[in-house]
């Protein structure tokens, strides 16, 4: 994973914050516990026992590994259906092949998203290549789905293929901690990625001693997830480590900093900062359907077995089992 080098020093910094800011409290932290989805690949289910309204306008997301796969280990999704919602897959480490029926694909890897909005309906696959499963080795990612208002629901689908080497690059105003935006807004910054509503995602790399404070959009709510190393999070500087979610009150901002848990720690802290503006609509959640009433649910249901989603053509990726 990229860390902060000379060439980091070039990037351009983050201004200091405003002094009379509002530094967001600490509301709860939460651990992921661990699962298996699609075909069988470990996960970690960063949003378990976070309230909706807490998370609104996000649903769920896994951090996919980190694993180090043996040959033939690999596991990815076989076709599957989606309306009502985006997913967005964002690749640390690793391949992943994506395809769907609405003509959307390509090949997201390392720092690469994709990011597909199923709209009123689509069928997709994300799977490892060939070379992947056949030799194995480390994979690391992330799967975020994003709630769509009600007004965007049917909308068409979409696919956003945002190569890593287009994600909006900056630091703090030290230089020491590196901030990767793929969507939303950072105070100057803006990161490439479209979205329906007012919604930020970032990646940041904190080492061991540094902070990072970051202005925050007071009518958006506020997550940190750990991937990996640990430090504190607040002002209060509570403590939270690898597979942890810090969820923030309100305010004008959110501190993280990359103290480990002790005077050695030269470890880097790795994190997933989340913020969105709440949609503030009813959600009906079933498998992969995310709509706003039960009967949209069973309509949804419908119009996948009738085959309103798209035809999986003849020659469609696969999942390569050897």
């Amino acid at each position: 994973m990229p860390a902060v080098t000379a060439d980091t020093l070039l990037l351009p910094r983050l201004p200091q914050i405003d002094p009379s800011a509002t530094d967001r409290a600490v509301k709860m932290i939460t651990t992921a516990p661990s699962g298996l989805e699609g075909e069988g690949f470990p996960v970690r289910r960063a949003f378990a026992g976070i309230p909706f309204a807490d998370l609104d306008p996000f649903i769920m997301m896994d951090q996919m590994g980190e694993v180090n796969y043996a040959p033939y280990e690999p596991r990815g999704t076989d076709w599957h259906p989606h309306r009502g919602f985006e997913t967005v897959t964002y690749i640390i480490d690793g391949t992943f092949l994506h395809q769907d029926t609405h003509g959307g694909g390509g090949v997201i890897t390392d720092g690469g998203t994709q990011w597909m909005t199923a709209g009123g309906g689509i069928l997709h696959i994300e799977t490892p290549p060939e070379e992947l499963v056949v030799k194995g080795g480390l994979f690391h990612g992330f799967q975020l789905w994003v709630n769509l208002p009600s007004r965007s629901k049917m909308t068409a689908p979409r696919y956003q293929n945002i190569e890593a080497g287009l994600v909006t690059l900056f630091t703090s105003p030290d230089a020491s901690v590196l901030v990767r935006l793929i969507a939303g807004d950072i105070g100057p910054f803006h990161g490439p990625g479209s979205t329906h509503t007012p919604i930020t995602v970032a990646h940041a790399s904190i080492p061991a001693g540094s902070r990072l404070v970051l202005p925050w959009a007071r009518d958006n709510n506020a997550l940190v997830y750990v991937m990996s190393g640990h430090g504190s999070v607040g002002t209060s500087r509570a403590r939270i480590t690898k597979g942890q979610t810090a969820v923030f009150g309100a305010g004008d901002s959110i501190t993280v900093g990359g103290e480990g848990g002790d005077n050695e720690s030269t470890d880097t802290m790795e994190i997933i900062i989340l913020g969105g503006r709440p949609i503030g609509e009813p959600v009906a959640h079933y498998g992969p359907f995310v709509m706003n009433t039960r009967e949209e649910l069973v309509q949804a249901v419908e119009d996948f077995q009738s085959g309103r989603f798209g035809r999986i053509p003849a020659d469609a990726l696969r999942p390569f089992r050897g």
